[in-house]
This record gives C-alpha cells, structure tokens and sequence, in this order.
C-alpha cells in the first residue's frame, strides 16, 4: 500500500498519506508493541490491529502528510526540513500518531460492538490532533458517535492553543468529547489526573454503561507512528552516517519514534543506525539536556544567570548549551513543553551517548533575535510564520532551528548533514481557538468523572452535524 510522492515548489518533495506508505513499517512496530505488552496488564487495550484498507480508511488516513525540504547551507552545514505538521487542522506532528490510536479504537468497535471513550491528557497538540482524527472518524463513517468520543485534559495555562471544531461547536458533540481544563501545582498534573480517573472508575464506567476507558498516553503508542519519519528519510534523502537529527522535545517521543523505525529497518539490512539526535528545549524544563550532561534533572546543573542592568537581560557564559541571554532564567517559550524528570530520559542518553548528538536549551530573546531570518529560510520552502511573533501560537519549529543554529555558532555541532523534525507551527492565522464557554475546569478527580459520565450518556443520544 502506497501513497503518492510529488514535487511542491521549492523543490520540496510532499509525501501523501504517509502511514499507508509506509504500511508495512507501521504494522511491523504495531505487532512488535503488542508483543511487548505485559500479559498481566489488566487496563483496556483495544488491540494492535487497524481496520482494513477500504476508501473509509484511505480517506481518514490522508490527513497524515509529511514533506522534506532543502533549507540551503549554513556555515558548511546542509540544513533540511522534515515537515511533520502539514495537516491544516492540527499542524503539529501529533496528527500520525493520533490517526493510529483512533483507528485501533474503531477496529475493536467494529470488531466487538462496543463503544471506546478515549481518555487524554496534554499541553495542548496531542489533545487536538486526537480530537481531529476522532472527527475524522465520524466524517468518514469509521465509526459513530455513539461508538467513539474522547475525554481530554489540559493545564488552564494551555487554553490558548486548543482549536475549535466540530466538536465543540455541535451541543451534543460537545458534551460527547468535552474538553477539560485543569490547574494543579504544576501543568504535567493534567497525567496523573487523566490516569486517576481511568485507574479509578474504569471498572465502574463498564459495568454501568458498557464502554471502555482507554488512557491513551502510553509512548508505544505514539512510536508505532514516529517510525515513518525513518523511512521518508530512507526513501527521499541521500544515505548518510551521522546525521544529526535536531527536535523540539518535552519527552522526545518523536526521535525514539525515530530511532525505533531506524533500528527496526537497519536490523533487516543487517546493521545498526546511524543517527545522531540533538534536543531542544526551553528554559522552564530543560531536564532532559540536564539529565543528557549531569545524569539528572538537579537545577544545580544549570548555569548561573545575572542582571545585566543596561539591557535589563538575564547572561551567563559558563556554558554554551544554555542561553547566553535571557528575559528570564525560569522562561517559559511555549507551555508545550511541560513535562518534568521524564521517563525517556534514560534511553534518549543511550543512544544519544552509543551513537552521538546532543542537546541544547534556548530562550525566547534568542528565538526573537533569529526570528526574520527564519521567517525566510521558512518562507523559501512554503513553510509560513507570521510577520509578528506574538501571533505565534506554536514555537517548536522555530526553537529547533534557533537550537541548531546557536549549536553550530558556537561550535557544538561536528555533523554537516542536519535534519530538522518540523514537529509544530502554527498561527493565530490558522485556528479558531475555542472559547471558553466550549470548556470545562474541574479541580479534582470527581469533577473530571461528572464530566466523563455525561460524555458517557451523551454516546446515545449524540449525532453528527454538519462539519
């Protein structure tokens, strides 16, 4: 099963309906994570199978389309984009791995009769890209919404980045796939809330209504889908030893997605990947470049910031790996990246220390003073940012290519064949945000499961309006 390749301008090579490209790669990773799966594990699972292949499923998986562009030369460097975001109604990366749980939630549906709640936590894009593939779901004819919604959770810090839809916009749908808001002491408490809930009242939620709880923020479940980047590589980039891989990460599951898909293909060949990952990220968690240098997350390992008076800047140079300057050393660039000590930590070091890259942590002085030039390296290859910063809603692009940037400026980066994960841009241009009159916050478990049971009776009664 393939999807097709074209030429856009700027010579950017566009790949449609990628995860039907690179099918086999998919199921293989798919049946893998089953393998793997604890058999003494007794929280919902829908499976690790996908529907089969018809014009339903074909369309539905369309939204998923990657593209790979040539930045052009920076100081000896070949700098290329791997656009991940390129579905309008999302524009992150998140939409390949969100199309991938859906369409496992709507195999069980159709295979056993019963309905599936996904259950979601997040800062914001995981939340609408899986918002989005269960709307395509319903679009389709995948499933009804009397057989799929979905429960969602973010920090009130986030509101500002989730998108109106469908969704929230149709009463019924709304109570159906309600969007919740939550601020607890820190914005990753959204997880253990969404997880309380499941672990809770699953069970309760069954045998009253009949229908699933699946908590579906498991990192298996979104390296099945990261693993196509690894064969667009493959298949539309020249073979290379040692290409730096550069991403915006909070707990990088994107570049183990990567990697799973690199190690999986360079074992049928017969070998072992190549790749070297530099991590980027942001003042307020910069925990997995601290943990990559100093083996923990410890603020100790941070460099020491001072008021520069006459520019009213935060500077240290102590080490090149941090901002050089500041408007604040605790700086949050985009509450995307939220997530503290994570788990992947331990990995992402392995590989990083086995086959080589890095990391690095930017502010938003530094995006700002990159900002113009970016806007046209971007620009170049289709790829528009707004004129005015402030209208930025989503920054990882743009941090990635400020990180690789500053990397190569102060010679941290040996590689001269770079690619960078384009894992998110996205506009004031580009979405209506959803008021807040279409959210809900609760401030524990219990308002989270009113919410979750009025989502569970309006499965009978909801019906789809028109898109």
């Amino acid at each position: 099963m393939t999807g097709a390749a074209t030429v856009a301008p700027a010579e950017t090579v566009v790949i449609e309906n990628a995860l039907l490209r690179y099918a086999d790669d998919v199921t293989g990773a798919l049946e893998a994570l089953g393998a793997d799966r604890d058999p003494q594990a007794t929280a919902f699972n829908p499976g690790f199978a996908l529907p089969p292949v018809d014009d339903r499923l074909r369309s539905y998986l369309s939204a998923c389309e990657l593209a790979v562009a040539d930045l052009g030369q920076y100081q000896g460097r070949r700098l290329r984009l791997l656009d991940l975001s390129r579905n309008p109604r999302a524009r992150t990366t998140k939409t390949g791995p969100s199309l991938m749980i859906v369409a496992r939630a709507v195999e069980f549906i159709q295979r056993t009769g019963e309905p599936v709640l996904l259950v979601s936590p997040s800062s914001g894009n995981k939340v609408t890209a899986l918002r989005d593939a269960v709307l395509r779901a319903y679009e389709t004819g995948l499933a009804t919404p009397e057989q799929l919604g979905i429960v969602v959770v973010v920090p009130g810090s986030s509101a500002h980045k989730l998108w109106d839809s469908p969704l929230a916009t149709d009463p019924v749908l709304r109570t159906r796939n309600p969007v919740v808001t939550f601020d607890g002491e820190d914005r990753a408490d959204v997880k253990a809330l969404a997880q309380a809930l499941v672990e809770q009242h699953a069970d309760e939620i069954l045998a009253e209504f009949g229908v699933h709880l699946w908590y579906t923020l498991e990192i298996g479940n979104y390296l099945v889908a990261d693993v196509i980047r690894a064969a667009a590589e493959e298949e539309f980039l020249p073979a290379a030893v040692g290409r730096l891989h550069v991403h915006s990460v909070s707990s990088a599951y994107g570049l183990l997605g990567h990697d799973l898909g690199a190690r999986r293909r360079a074992a049928a060949a017969g070998g072992k990947p190549t790749a070297h990952y530099l991590l980027v990220q942001h003042l307020d968690t910069a925990d997995m470049v601290l943990n990559l240098y100093h083996g923990s997350a410890d603020p100790a390992g941070r460099p020491t910031y001072t008021l520069d008076e006459a520019s009213m800047l935060y500077r240290q140079d102590q080490d090149p790996r941090f901002p050089a300057a500041t408007f604040d050393p605790a700086e949050i660039l985009d509450p995307t990246f939220y997530t503290r000590r994570p788990v992947t930590s331990t990995e992402m070091n392995a590989i990083i220390q086995r086959q080589g890259g890095g990391g690095i942590v930017v502010s938003l002085h530094e995006v700002l003073q990159r900002y113009p030039v970016l806007r046209g390296m971007l620009g170049r290859v289709g790829v528009k940012i707004p004129v005015d910063p402030r209208d930025l809603r989503e920054w990882s692009l743009v941090m990635a290519l400020t990180g690789i940037l500053n990397a190569i400026d102060r010679g941290l980066v040996e590689e001269t064949d770079i690619l960078v994960h384009g894992s998110g841009t996205y506009s004031t241009r580009d979405f209506v945000a959803l008021p807040p009159d279409r959210r809900t916050a609760v401030t524990d478990v219990a308002g989270l499961l009113e919410v979750t049971r009025r989502a569970v009776a309006a499965g009978a009664e909801a019906a789809i309006g028109t898109p």
